[in-house]
């Protein structure tokens, strides 16, 4: 169990957000300006997922329940990173970065197995194929996504003189 005097997280003093007196800038919102796009595509792909596996695993799973499965993982990942991109707070923005991570590893790992072996995927994922089937849009979206969130992080003023 850590020291709640020590620990940044459950200390409210030392939580930059929290503590008025900090030098920390609160962080920008992400559902604002070009955010909102992201957001309105995250929350396409989130209703395009979730309604292709729900489908795929109702009625086909016995065919290829490895990438139906995916695709529900995928779904989850979506719905996560709209979430978080749509609501403000530190915990939000934690799901959104963790989400759109999920996301890049996702896509390159299962877009890169896709390629080497396709035995391996006998019907497409969103990420088969490094989302060839979408536009390559799930392989770029998770760029836009954290480029997004690292944009709109707070900035320590000491920090922008120095840079």
């Amino acid at each position: 169990m850590s020291d709640p005097v020590s620990d940044p997280v459950s200390d409210p003093v030392s939580d930059p957000v929290s503590d008025p007196t900090s030098e920390r800038v609160s962080e920008r919102s992400t559902s604002s300006g070009p955010g909102r796009v992201l957001i309105a595509v995250y929350g396409i792909f989130a209703v395009a997922a979730t309604g292709r596996s729900s489908l795929q695993l109702a009625t086909q799973a016995g065919e290829a329940p490895f990438p139906y499965a995916l695709s529900a993982v995928a779904a989850v990942v979506y719905v996560a990173a709209t979430l978080g991109l749509a609501r403000s707070g530190v915990h939000w923005r934690r799901i959104a970065w963790t989400a759109c991570a999920v996301e890049l590893v996702g896509v390159l790992v299962v877009g890169t197995l896709s390629v080497a072996d396709s035995q391996l995927f006998p019907d497409d994922t969103v990420w088969s194929g490094f989302g060839q089937g979408y536009g390559y849009l799930p392989l770029v979206l998770p760029f836009c996504g954290l480029a997004w969130l690292r944009h709109t992080r707070a900035r320590h003023p000491a920090a922008e003189g120095s840079s």
